[in-house]
């Protein structure tokens, strides 16, 4: 595949919204938040726009042997290339393909690629994903948000619903709500040392709770947890008393907590400061994404192990890069439940 090959977009307001249309050839326009009156046009892969004026007439179109379309996503702006393979038991595109689709300069641009499939043992679809540097994790918290809302467009549903979500991390339950938003049951956490995995000793019963992690002469305290995919969370070091996340170059210190030999499936890394007893601010360094402007399965580990540490109570609103998450673990039923936003931002065609 060759992702700077001529492509096809349009954004999705310019199909939903009267009011806004693109006004000439191989531009993008679409409504800045804020400033709905305001309109700016943005430089795209866009050669022309399609003269199909319904996305329902785009969306049920099939690859063909030269175009792939797709549907760009984004959640608090983690955002997504999303594909519909319905009708196919394997994605056809590959993890090479789906990294060259990622590339922020030579392709479409996202944080990972992600595949619409039919459901198996009892769900409604199944979620693959493929992150931009071409390796697939087992799921995404964000991502599934982003899944759920392309279904509804897809499926043209309307109002509330509900969908089983097969993932690598085992089944997902995403429900689109009122507001738009989408509440996820991300299920239960994963806190046996050995099944996140970490070669970290347990430090409370078989978890891994405020265990120290020497990385760049500092010893990091660190909790490990999986929601179906690892995560090591850190509120400072023991020289490092008050952690302001801000103050952090992720890119120099998250692939030291990636790569450690202490996690041999490699790891999400969370830097978190706590506001107050329900409200959190991280910043996350994903696993095959590097840093991303947020990450649901991060958000949701993070209060996890916050209730853990006794820092905050079991709901807590977490403040990432692009926006804030609603997460609460729940007592009765040990699930945690993520709610948060997803919007679509636009559609297009690529051509191999």
């Amino acid at each position: 595949m060759s992702p700077a090959a001529a492509a096809r977009v349009t954004s999705f307001a310019a199909t939903f919204s009267a009011s806004t249309a693109p006004s000439s050839r191989g531009l993008l326009h679409r409504p800045f938040r804020g400033t709905p009156a305001h309109r700016r046009a943005v430089a795209s892969m866009a050669v022309s726009a399609p003269r199909s004026s319904a996305a329902a007439s785009f969306l049920e179109r099939r690859e063909s042997e030269r175009a792939l379309h797709f549907v760009k996503y984004q959640g608090l702006g983690n955002d997504f290339i999303m594909v519909d393979y319905r009708d196919s038991a394997e994605p056809k595109v590959t993890p090479e393909d789906a990294a060259k689709l990622c590339d922020r300069n030579f392709g479409i641009g996202a944080d990972g690629v992600i595949f619409v499939m039919p459901g198996v043992n009892g769900a409604d679809y199944t979620m693959r994903i493929f992150n931009s540097d071409g390796s697939e994790p087992e799921m995404c918290g964000n991502g599934v948000r982003c899944f759920a809302r392309f279904i509804a467009e897809i499926e043209n549903l309307k109002g509330t619903h509900s969908f089983k979500i097969h993932t690598g991390a085992g089944l997902i339950i995403p429900e689109i709500q009122n507001d738009g938003k989408v509440k996820v049951d991300m299920g239960q956490p994963i806190l046996n040392g050995s099944d996140v995995p970490t070669k970290l000793p347990s430090t409370k019963n078989e978890a891994v709770v405020q265990a120290e992690l020497a990385i760049d002469g500092l010893a990091w305290h660190v909790t490990c947890v999986s929601m179906g995919n690892p995560h090591c969370v850190t509120f400072g070091a023991k020289e490092l008393k008050d952690l302001h996340v801000d103050d952090l170059k992720l890119s120099d210190i998250g692939p030291k907590f990636e790569h450690h030999e202490m996690f041999p499936a490699r790891t999400n890394t969370e830097f978190v400061q706590v506001l107050s007893r329900s409200h959190l601010k991280m910043r996350v360094w994903e696993r095959g994404a590097g840093a991303t402007l947020a990450c649901g399965t991060g958000a949701c580990a993070v209060v996890v192990a916050a209730v853990l540490e006794g820092r905050t109570e079991r709901k807590c609103v977490v403040e990432l890069p692009g926006g804030p998450l609603e997460i609460e673990w729940r007592e009765d039923n040990n699930h945690v439940y993520m709610t948060g936003p997803a919007e679509a931002v636009f559609y297009g065609s690529i051509v191999h």
